[in-house]
Formats: C-alpha cells, sequence, structure tokens
C-alpha cells in the first residue's frame, strides 16, 4: 500500500505525516478486522494519533479507494514513451495499486 493517500488529512484539519501513515498502514497489516481492540491497537502504533483519528482515517482511506475503482479519480497520464521512459502505463500501474491494496 502506497503512503499517499488522495486525503491525507481528516476534516477535523488533522494533518498526517509521511512516517504516521507508513505507521498507520504497518498496523493495519498487523491489526486485522478481527483483532480485538484494533483501533486502540492501531492507535497506540501511530505516533500522536488518538483512536477516533486512526477510525477516520482508514474511512478517508476506504473512500479514497472506492473513488479511485469507480474512476471518478483520474489517473495521472505517465509518459511511457521515449528513452527516457520508466515504469509502467497507465492500466499497469492501476493493476499494480489494486494488487498492492487488496493483498491480505
Amino acid at each position: 500500500m502506497s503512503s499517499n493517500y488522495i486525503s491525507s488529512s481528516g476534516s477535523s484539519g488533522s494533518s498526517w505525516t509521511q512516517r504516521q501513515n507508513k505507521q498507520f498502514e504497518e498496523a493495519l497489516a498487523i491489526y486485522d478486522r478481527d483483532t480485538p481492540d484494533r483501533w486502540y491497537n492501531i492507535s497506540r502504533a501511530v505516533d500522536g494519533k488518538s483512536v477516533e483519528e486512526v477510525k477516520r482515517h482508514f474511512d478517508l482511506l476506504v473512500k479514497d479507494i472506492m473513488k479511485i475503482e469507480s474512476d471518478q479519480v483520474p489517473l495521472p497520464n505517465y509518459r511511457t514513451t521515449g528513452s527516457n521512459a520508466r515504469g509502467y502505463g497507465n492500466e499497469q500501474r492501476y493493476l499494480l495499486f489494486n494488487i498492492s491494496c487488496t493483498a491480505p
């Protein structure tokens, strides 16, 4: 999962650093939906974030993914031709993004 979400802050103005996003992602991988006290454990793993803030951040992430999957967010037009082009085309990037978001 990438550390760069479409929404990196909640509507309350709570901003998230790249480090906090990474901590959040790692905690989500450790504490799945069947973990007792999941949100409490995740909030303890993310520096300076409360249970409510991590829940809100998760909800924003889910909404962002739903928008992307329903084509409500345009994918960037990555350059895929020429001698300096590196990486993947849009379809390949979208596939890789979906794989990374749905991986267990």
